[in-house]
């Protein structure tokens, strides 16, 4: 089953496993976010659902913002986010979705919006290495220096790396861990860290990787080929077999 939901970045943590050793975590306030609209294949051509978050006094809303929420008849939401779930037909308008639409050991993919790093220059934007500070360099080691030929093309292509704002960058993290839920808390904490500040909304959704769990002799390899197959007879470990 697919799940979805609207959560805000509270900060990060340290938790202990069952051996002691430290997990650093991420708690995340997931919800309670409300359907407010339900699209389906007949109407909008696919099928999904869209959740609100966080409540918002009325006067804070546009009229447009006003009359889709009214619309649905549910509390007016300030946050809003469509998500494309295979099991739409099991959600309507108005049901409550809770941090217990996920459980400890789910696998999810978060997306966030990245800290602002303000105006960077291309060393520490794009890592660009700086140039040799030997006779002649002048006061120009950290810049791009040259971008392009001068007579053809006469102008720089875009997309080169160069100076800028730097991060305020929609950013996606997967395959994370879900190490607790608290529903009576809304809580959900996760193992690693989340794109973007404390505070910011982040989007919690069901893992895209392929989890595949190796057997034990997968990695024993039948090809005589292949080292992993030979046995050489010189060696210790083959004369204790």
């Amino acid at each position: 089953m697919e799940k979805a939901i609207i959560g805000k970045k509270v900060g990060m943590s340290q938790i202990f496993d069952e051996a002691g050793r430290v997990v650093p975590v991420t708690v995340i306030e997931a919800g309670p976010c409300v359907v407010v609209q339900k699209k389906s294949t007949e109407t909008e051509g696919y099928e999904s659902v869209q959740l609100g978050f966080e409540d918002i006094e009325e006067r804070k809303l546009t009229k447009p913002e006003k009359g889709h929420l009214s619309k649905a008849g549910v509390d007016y939401k300030k946050h809003l986010k469509e998500f494309r779930l295979k099991d739409c037909a099991s959600l309507n308008v108005g049901d409550e979705l809770k941090a217990d639409v996920f459980a400890a050991g789910d696998k999810v993919d978060i997306t966030g919006v990245s800290k602002g790093k303000g105006y960077a220059g291309v060393v520490k934007r794009f890592n660009a290495h700086i140039q040799k500070k030997s006779h002649g360099g002048g006061p120009v080691h950290r810049h791009s220096g040259s971008m392009g030929s001068g007579t053809d093309p006469s102008r720089i292509f875009k997309g080169r790396i160069g100076a800028g704002h730097m991060g305020t960058e929609q950013v996606t993290v997967q395959n994370l861990d879900v190490v607790k839920v608290d529903p009576e808390l809304n809580m959900i904490v996760v193992r690693g860290a989340v794109p973007g500040p404390k505070g910011g909304i982040v989007y919690l959704k069901n893992t895209v990787k392929n989890i595949k769990v190796k057997g034990a002799a997968a990695a024993v390899s039948v090809n005589p080929q292949k080292a992993s197959a030979r046995v050489n007879p010189q060696k210790a470990s083959a004369r204790t077999r």
